[in-house]
């Protein structure tokens, strides 16, 4: 996952004192606002659960003093350094307690309350489906919950996940993020801008798991509602007879077919991305990028407006690196930061033996591009190891005798803004009572966008022009599926 801390903003408590909130993003969207002794807090509990272990990231030294402007600049890139290193982390970024922090910081920091909602879920076909839950629910139980309405068997259920996907003002689908179980999709979806729908998609990458699943009439009928979508926005690309050979299937309702012949089709089961701009093989270079079956494919604009196709295996990539340029715009009457930073994905290619080259795309979904790269590399190595898919969860969670006094019984303490505790199951991840938002300024809820808070922009620009002039980089994200490869295997 995508951490990172871009900006802060002044809040004030119901006594009328201001402190510092933190806005953490994730996957390039906005997530809550914390303050610092709530995240350090939440350091103290991983440590409990962690135990000893050596390489737990450090975590940013209290001030007693009020902090300068540059002192308090510091502490958000530490706390950010500090978060990433806990999402890099597969001992902490699993822990029931780190999503359960994560999914009450979300509540807390909109406001909302428990109550019971209905939330629609729908198929890409448009059928929708209406699930009763708290607001305050899990992806997974959401879930769980709509494929229990359309009767696909438990084994299957995680084979699909719930995404954020925008329709466009001209029709187009575009996905924003896979919803994460640390996060709620009301809440979610509620509070990031745009005619935004919960959709379920198939979660793998492997074309070989639809065989398995093509047993199944539900699970069948997912497959084909998706890949007839895809096809009819040309994610899947086929020829004139091919199209005329499907029509004829799908007039007939055999869908079975339908996936048999759509399975064989270039780009079948991949994400496609807008276009966008790459350094490969010149710069400047259009593109347009989609991800799947273990691969990173870009068709290039070459001049002539031949379209030429390269693909970048995950096998090949020693690692990547999503990189902000977020600049300072100087105008007659003030200086601003730019709106909407540019993001690239980098990512250092095997060309061949002894020949690593870095390869850079600039777009907008450069981080979901990241998370997809992770998730084929997540798959690959969870298909070497012989595991198998999650399946749902029936039974209440069980802890270790050996774990802390203080999580045996499944809940952990979670620090609010004011500093009181309330005591969150973590199970269920959700609170014994209800958080109420206490009187905080301006809330940033919307997309993900430099935030200025109530501090003027003047006070803050001498603090960030190493930031904002500058790559404000991710760390590294090593590819544990890395193969080294020779020029004979080219």
């Amino acid at each position: 996952m995508h951490f990172s801390i871009p900006d802060t903003q002044e809040c004030t408590d119901h006594n009328g004192s201001n402190y510092t909130g933190f806005n953490i993003h994730i996957n390039g969207e906005y997530h809550c606002t914390v303050r610092y002794k709530q995240l350090f807090n939440l350091h103290e509990q991983l440590k409990k659960f962690n135990g000893n272990e050596l390489n737990f990231p450090p975590f940013p030294p209290k001030k007693y003093l009020p902090l300068t402007p540059n002192q308090l600049e510091d502490r958000r890139s530490l706390l950010e350094k500090y978060i990433q290193a806990v999402g890099q982390s597969t001992s902490l970024i699993n822990l029931d307690l780190f999503y359960a922090f994560l999914l009450t910081a979300q509540q807390e920091s909109t406001g909302e309350r428990v109550r019971e909602v209905e939330i629609d879920v729908f198929l890409m076909n448009g059928y929708k489906i209406t699930v009763s839950a708290s607001s305050n629910e899990r992806s997974y139980s959401i879930l769980e919950k709509a494929c229990s309405q359309i009767n696909l068997p438990n084994p299957y259920v995680y084979y699909f996940s719930l995404f954020l996907i925008l329709r466009e003002e001209n029709g187009e689908l575009t996905i924003i993020r896979k919803l994460q179980d640390f996060e709620s999709p009301y809440i979610s979806q509620k509070n990031i801008a745009g005619n935004l729908k919960i959709m379920l998609r198939k979660s793998y990458w492997d074309p070989e798991y639809d065989l398995e699943l093509m047993h199944d009439r539900v699970s069948l009928n997912l497959l084909y509602v998706q890949t007839v979508s895809d096809i009819e926005k040309r994610w899947i690309l086929c020829g004139k007879n091919t199209r005329e050979q499907l029509a004829i299937l799908q007039a007939r309702g055999a869908k079975k077919e339908y996936l048999d012949v759509a399975r064989n089709l270039r780009y079948y089961g991949y994400v496609q991305f807008k276009e966008c701009i790459c350094d490969y093989p010149t710069p400047d270079s259009k593109v347009v990028v989609s991800a799947g079956q273990r691969e990173l494919n870009l068709r290039i604009e070459v001049p002539g407006g031949e379209i030429k196709d390269r693909s970048f295996k995950v096998t090949r990539m020693r690692c990547w690196r999503i990189t902000t340029h977020n600049d300072i715009i100087e105008t007659d009457v003030q200086t601003v930061l730019q709106k909407d930073p540019q993001l690239d994905l980098s990512f250092e290619y095997l060309m061949s033996k002894d020949n690593l080259q870095w390869i850079t795309i600039t777009s907008e979904q450069a981080i979901l591009m990241a998370v997809c790269l992770q998730s084929i590399v997540d798959e690959l190595l969870l298909k070497k190891s012989g595991a198998k898919f999650k399946q749902v969860n029936l039974t209440p969670i069980m802890f270790s005798v050996d774990l802390p006094r203080d999580f045996r019984n499944g809940s952990f303490s979670y620090m609010k803004r004011d500093g009181s505790s309330q005591v969150i199951n973590l199970s269920q991840s959700s609170s014994e009572d209800t958080l109420s938002s206490s009187p905080n300024g301006t809330m940033r809820l919307g997309r993900s966008e430099p935030t200025m808070s109530m501090k003027k922009l003047s006070e803050k620009l001498s603090n960030l022009t190493n930031r904002n002039s500058s790559n404000t980089r991710q760390p590294l994200v090593e590819n544990d599926a890395f193969e080294g490869i020779g020029d004979e295997d080219l």
